[in-house]
């Protein structure tokens, strides 16, 4: 046996340390990456973040107004004492206005306080041409325009098309309107509540097709199928199929899925077609996963069921399958990932139109293309998306804390 000589013990040393090195700073620099990511999504998109946003509808309403006649005059009205320095009171017509900036940073004027007696809550919505239809200011509408008639007998125009601040408009009506002749309120849209419902459609539809399949592959692959040359083609190809762009998987579902979907009455791209195609792409993840955590299963369980007389299908349902959930949950939650992180195969098979009421037959945009149609606009809004990133992080994050928590309830069952 050859003796290590103390030169040849200092230059694996010094190899050791390089290699250890090299390790660290690799490590480091992949977490500092991490680290830079999280926080310039946080600094962006935490002061965009807001109950509005998350349950507020995309698309802005709009109403074309007028006071009704009976009305249709300035007041008296006290100044309520619980509004802040900020709002700009009309104490001639009951209401009061506030300056804010839309989701594109551009200022505009809200309503915040509106008096039961104001004119401004006996409204008539003017876009209804059939019948009449009454109304109420409500806080939040975007005033975009008042048209009043002035003291001098001619019609003023102040508002956010006029670019007028929340002082400029009360001012305006407090000094000189007479009467009001047509007033255009825009409710804030900007809000994902349509995004955040078609994304759940989309996961509930994926693993409901996806799961029984894979998890059933997995099972013949592990237990069933016997190791020759077919099997091990079976596997070469779930491996392959794992590698295929997801843009390739989109124009394979507007082909030959869409055809599935002609079926319940669909007549377009929609949220159950991109739902059967994700499908078919977390196929391989549930697959492998599924068959992983089904080998981690020890052989002397299945041994011992056999020996106390279990058939094989008894023993792999109800002794194998159930220790084997951990790992296959392991699975699903990077399938849910999977689905709310896809977007190139969505934007084939569901559309990028955002829906603030969708439907599985209708159109519709998961998170991640809300995500892309900000950032493709003539304007990205970099604080929008990060704000709709946030979402998606903690959406995930819930989902491993949930999912770890109930490996671990079925392993502690199974103890």
């Amino acid at each position: 046996m050859n003796k290590i000589t103390s030169g040849n013990l200092k230059k694996r040393r010094i190899k050791d340390t390089i290699l250890n090195g090299i390790t660290y700073l690799s490590s480091g620099i992949s977490v500092l990456v991490l680290a830079a990511i999280f926080i310039f999504v946080f600094t962006q998109g935490f002061s965009s973040l807001s109950l509005d946003l998350l349950t507020g509808n995309y698309w802005a309403n709009n109403y074309l107004t007028t006071v009704e006649a009976d009305r249709n005059a300035p007041d008296c009205f006290q100044v309520p004492k619980e509004l802040g320095e900020e709002v700009a009171f009309s104490e001639a017509w009951g209401v009061g206005f506030v300056d804010a900036l839309d989701e594109n940073k551009e200022p505009i004027v809200l309503i915040e306080y509106i008096d039961e007696a104001s004119p401004f809550a006996s409204l008539i919505d003017k876009s209804v041409h059939d019948r009449e239809t009454k109304l109420s200011a409500e806080v939040g509408y975007q005033v975009e325009r008042i048209n009043y008639m002035g003291k001098d007998g001619h019609i003023k125009i102040v508002g956010n098309l006029m670019s007028n601040d929340a002082k400029q408009v009360a001012q305006a009506l407090d000094q000189n309107a007479q009467s009001i002749q047509e007033m255009y309120f825009k409710t804030p849209g900007g809000g994902i509540r349509g995004s955040i419902l078609a994304t759940l459609y989309l996961i509930v539809v994926a693993l409901l097709v996806s799961l029984p399949l894979g998890i059933a592959a997995a099972i013949y692959l592990r237990e069933y199928a016997s190791k020759n040359k077919l099997t091990g083609w079976i596997r070469s190809a779930v491996e392959m199929l794992s590698g295929v762009p997801s843009i390739i998987f989109g124009l394979m579902g507007v082909t030959v899925l869409f055809p599935i979907t002609q079926l319940f009455g669909a007549t377009t791209t929609n949220i159950l077609l991109g739902g059967l195609t994700l499908a078919v792409i977390l196929l391989p993840t549930i697959i492998r996963s599924s068959e992983e955590a089904l080998i981690v299963v020890p052989q002397s369980l299945r041994d011992a069921s056999l020996s106390l007389g279990a058939s094989r299908s008894q023993t792999i349902f109800k002794v194998v399958l159930p220790n084997a959930i951990p790992g296959i949950l392991t699975g699903v939650l990077l399938s849910i990932g999977r689905v709310i992180g896809e977007s190139a195969a969505l934007i084939y098979t569901m559309g990028t139109y955002v829906n603030d009421a969708p439907q599985l037959l209708s159109q519709g945009t998961s998170l991640a293309v809300h995500i892309y149609n900000i950032m493709s606009s003539e304007q990205p809004n970099f604080e929008l998306a990060c704000a709709i990133s946030i979402v998606i992080l903690v959406f995930v994050l819930i989902l491993n804390i949930s999912i770890k928590w109930i490996s671990r309830r079925f392993h502690k069952a199974m103890q």
